[in-house]
């Protein structure tokens, strides 16, 4: 068992007495609901893993059969975030749906200008989990963003029966069952769960990298309750995915001051107040790490943090700022651990903040790498291929 300290200049303390947990668990209710004919509760399916929540509930992870929840700003800012995720599915030779009727959470008009309503925010949701349950595939939500959104609007629905009226309607209008599934699942806690399979098949040896972690808000501070905690990691005071990850890899785990502030995206900000929001994520986070743990990679797991930390570093290189640290998903550190290939699969040049003394330290060669990924491309605009394959992504 691995057990990373808390130092005194990061610590937090939170209870995790079940008993005083500031919310119950809302799957008696949910379930009570469908015995009502108030929804259809779509059952997380078999093979799953339990692991532990914030205040002791058990939450199942399906292993496959899960219907993948794209975040749009994964696919169109860093798209090697997502591209992992399947290539682990692949990789593990699971059964998975990657769906093309999929529509966008909406979350920012929730959190970032509230242009919406609360019916129109739990339609889409809805709309989403029916169009999984009509497939046969559990949803698995890529973006932390939609994940908390998701929770919120499965916690109003349970307690606020005009919505539910308001958002069945709007589900018979479209021919869409009214579904909520067992369990709201993000990708990283899938990763989490896999973590010792992934470890197994481990080929990149990471025994000599030193990581911080962002842990991302939208996962652990709203509906917190859901977050997964483990004792080995921080004696379950922070949320365990992404440590629990890394540590099994045998990266270096080191801590910092500034762990539970946001990465400086914050939704309004970064559209009203874009020089804050870099100036926030170069200052309050990426110095910190710099001078408290000095770190060769920042790992988080949600859209927008991986987007700001990776991205603001530019502006605070113009001022001399001390930057220069890249920033990679959970899903991307645990493909390339697995020899996933850094430019066909991880997508490492869409990133902003130079990686390549990170992949020489762990003995690849970028410069290789990238001469063959630049060759697939070759073949690409001549015409030869229309795409590259997923064997070409070998």
């Amino acid at each position: 068992m691995i057990h990373l300290p808390v130092s005194k200049a990061s610590e937090r303390i939170f209870k995790t007495d079940p008993d005083n947990a500031p919310t119950h668990d809302l799957r008696d209710e949910i379930f009570q609901l469908e015995k009502e004919g108030e929804w259809i509760v779509q059952r997380v399916p078999e093979p799953y893993i339990e692991v532990q929540t914030k205040y002791g509930r058990m939450k199942k992870i399906p292993v496959e059969k899960t219907w993948h929840h794209k975040s749009c700003g994964q696919c169109g800012h860093i798209p090697g975030y997502s591209t992992s995720i399947f290539w682990l599915n692949r990789e593990f030779g699971l059964d998975y749906h990657d769906p093309t009727d999929q529509t966008s959470c909406t979350a920012w008009n929730y959190y970032a200008s509230a242009t919406s309503n609360p019916e129109a925010q739990a339609a889409v949701a809805i709309r989403n989990f029916a169009s999984a349950y009509e497939t046969g595939y559990f949803p698995l939500i890529h973006c932390g963003t939609s994940f908390g959104h998701y929770k919120e609007v499965r916690h109003a629905l349970v307690h606020q029966p005009e919505l539910r009226r308001k958002v069945r309607d709007i589900m018979k209008r479209l021919g869409k069952p009214f579904v909520i599934p067992e369990e709201i699942v993000h990708y990283s806690e899938w990763v989490y769960a896999m973590r010792d399979r992934i470890a197994e098949k481990q080929v990149i040896d990471m025994s000599n990298i030193a990581a911080t972690v962002h842990p991302a808000c939208h996962y652990h501070k709203l509906i917190e309750e859901d977050a997964i905690y483990s004792e080995e990691i921080y004696g379950a005071q922070r949320s365990a995915i992404i440590s629990g990850v890394l540590t099994k890899l045998g990266i270096d785990v080191r801590d910092y001051s500034t762990w539970f502030d946001c990465c400086g995206f914050g939704f309004r900000h970064i559209l009203v107040s874009r020089d804050f929001s870099r100036s926030f994520s170069v200052q309050r986070k990426i110095e910190v790490m710099k001078e408290e743990a000095n770190p060769d990679i920042v790992v988080t797991h949600d859209t927008g943090c991986v987007t700001t930390l990776d991205q603001s570093q530019f502006a605070g290189e113009a001022h001399d700022r001390k930057v220069g640290i890249p920033v990679m998903s959970d899903s991307q550190m645990a493909a390339l651990a697995m020899g996933a290939h850094p430019y066909k699969v991880l997508q490492l040049h869409w990133h902003n903040t130079n990686n390549k003394p990170f992949l020489e330290k762990l003995g690849i060669d970028y410069e290789k790498k990238w001469a063959e990924f630049q060759a697939e491309c070759d073949k690409i605009k001549s015409g030869e291929k229309e795409y590259m394959t997923w064997d070409d992504a070998k």
